[in-house]
C-alpha cells in the first residue's frame, strides 16, 4: 500500500516531499510552521495577509500605531476614503517577514508566501505590486496567489529579476477560474511553476457561493487535469480542502495530482499562530458548530466556527488602524453595515452587526475562527488529557502522519508527561 513519501514533488530539478503546508492569514501560518515543513522536505507557507499587524506583533515595529496617529482626526468620520498606507512600510514589513524566514531556511524543502488579491487596501493594484516585489526582493522560494483571479498580478511584478525564477502558483476552484488566468497572462509567456486546485471543504474563505455542498474536490481536480492534458501544458496540480489523511493524499497522487495542500490539521500544532485556548475550541468543535455564512466584507463566503465572537459583534470600524478591506474608493462593507446599526439605534451604546464583521480587528485578535470542514475530526487526531483539555500536536507529528500513514490511520501522539 503506497504511502505519500512513495510521491515526489518536482520543480525542476528540485524534488520535495509532496506536502504542502497552506497559507492560513494573519499569521496563522506562522514562520515556526512554515520552517517545520520546509525542515521537512515539504513546502511551508507564510502570508502576507494584515503584514502591517503581523510586523509590529513579530518584529516590534510601529506600523499600526503610526497609522492610527496620522488618521486619528478621520476615526468619527463614515468616509474613509483619505485613509491610505504608507507603501513604504508596506514593503518594509514585507521583506522584515520574509527574511526572517528564509534568514532560518533549513533543509530541503521550500517557503512559499500566500498574496490574497482581496487583500485590496484602499489601493488595490499598488499595494500588490509592493507585496509581490517586496517577497521577491527578500528571496522568497515562491509565492502563491489567492483569494481572487489575479488577471493582473503577473503583469505588476513582469519586470522583477526574479520573475522567473522564484516559484509562483495560483490558487483556483475550477477549469474556468483557470483558463481566465492563463488566458490573461499568455502574453507574458510565462506559466504558473504549480496550480492548487482549492475544494468546497477549505477553510477560511471559498471560491464557491452557498451552494458548495453541491461540489467536490476530486471532480473539480479531474477536470483540471484534463483540461491541462488537453492543452498540452505541464504544470504540478496540487488539490486542497479536505484531505485530512495521508490515504486521501495518497488518492490524488495516484490520480495525477503534484503534490496536496494541507491546512486545517495543523491549526492544532504547537508552530501556529492561533492562541490555545482558541485551539482548544477547534478540538472541541462538532460538525454542527460549522458554517458558512457570508459576514466577511470582501463579499466571499467564508467557513468558520458558529461560537466566533466576530459574528453579531459590532465594534468601531478600525480603518485608521488597519483598514486592509478597504476598496479602492475606501469602502468597506462592514463600515456601511455599522452605520447603519448606529443610525437605526440612535443613543444605543453599543450596536449588533449580523450580516458583516469587521474582519481586520477580529482576525488581528483572533476572534474569527475560520476553519475547514473537517475541524470536527481534529479531537480524533490527539489525546484528551485529564481536565478534558487535548493536547497540542508538533507540526512534524502532523507532517509526519501524513506522508507515513496507511489505511486512513491518524497515528496519536504520545502522552504529555504529567
Amino acid at each position: 500500500m503506497k504511502r505519500v513519501d512513495d510521491f515526489r514533488l518536482q520543480f525542476g530539478k528540485h524534488e520535495l516531499v509532496p506536502i504542502m503546508i497552506g497559507g492560513m492569514g494573519v499569521d496563522i501560518s506562522t514562520t515556526d510552521l512554515a520552517l517545520e515543513a520546509a525542515r521537512l522536505g515539504g513546502v511551508g507557507h507564510i502570508s502576507d495577509a494584515m503584514i502591517n499587524t503581523v510586523s509590529d506583533r513579530r518584529y516590534k515595529t510601529k506600523f499600526v500605531k503610526d497609522k492610527l496617529k496620522q488618521y486619528k482626526f478621520n476615526v468619527e468620520n463614515t468616509d474613509k476614503a483619505v485613509v491610505q498606507f504608507d507603501l513604504d512600510t508596506v514593503a518594509e514589513a514585507t521583506r522584515l517577514h520574509v527574511r526572517s524566514a528564509m534568514d532560518r531556511k533549513q533543509g530541503s524543502g521550500m517557503i512559499f508566501i500566500n498574496c490574497m488579491e482581496k487583500l485590496t487596501m484602499n489601493a488595490p493594484k499598488e499595494t500588490l505590486k509592493v507585496r509581490l516585489t517586496a517577497a521577491l526582493d527578500a528571496g522568497i522560494d515562491g509565492v502563491t496567489l489567492a483569494a481572487g483571479l489575479h488577471l493582473g498580478s503577473l503583469g505588476l511584478i513582469a519586470d522583477h529579476p526574479r520573475f522567473r525564477d522564484a516559484k509562483i502558483g495560483i490558487i483556483v476552484s475550477s477549469v474556468r477560474a483557470l483558463q481566465l488566468f492563463l488566458k490573461k497572462n499568455a502574453r507574458l509567456n510565462r506559466m504558473p511553476d504549480y496550480v492548487v486546485v482549492e475544494g468546497p471543504l477549505a477553510g477560511g474563505h471559498l471560491g464557491f457561493g452557498l451552494d458548495w455542498a453541491e461540489y467536490d474536490l476530486a471532480t473539480i481536480v479531474a477536470e483540471v487535469l484534463q483540461y491541462l492534458r488537453d492543452e498540452n501544458l505541464d504544470i504540478p496540480v496540487i488539490p486542497a480542502g479536505g484531505i485530512f489523511t495521508g490515504s486521501d493524499a495518497v488518492g490524488f497522487l495516484e490520480n495525477g495530482a503534484a503534490a496536496v495542500q494541507v491546512a486545517t490539521r495543523f491549526t492544532v500544532a504547537k508552530e501556529c499562530g492561533l492562541p490555545e485556548k482558541v485551539q482548544q475550541e477547534y478540538f472541541k468543535a462538532s460538525e454542527d458548530d460549522i458554517e458558512v455564512n457570508q459576514i466577511s466584507p470582501t463579499g466571499y463566503p467564508m467557513r468558520m466556527l458558529k461560537n466566533s465572537p466576530a459574528i453579531g459583534s459590532g465594534i468601531r470600524p478600525n480603518c485608521e488602524a488597519y483598514g486592509y478591506l478597504l476598496d479602492s474608493t475606501g469602502k468597506c462593507a462592514y463600515v456601511a453595515a455599522y452605520n447603519r446599526e448606529v443610525e437605526a439605534h440612535p443613543g444605543a451604546r453599543k450596536v449588533s452587526v449580523m450580516d458583516k464583521t469587521c474582519l481586520c480587528t477580529h482576525m488581528r485578535n483572533f476572534d474569527c475562527w475560520t476553519c475547514g470542514h473537517l475541524t470536527y475530526r481534529l479531537k480524533d487526531t490527539t489525546v484528551q488529557r485529564s481536565d478534558g483539555s487535548y493536547q497540542i500536536l508538533s507540526a512534524e507529528h502532523i507532517f509526519r502522519d501524513y506522508q507515513f500513514s496507511t489505511n486512513n490511520k491518524v497515528a496519536l501522539p504520545e502522552t504529555e508527561a504529567a
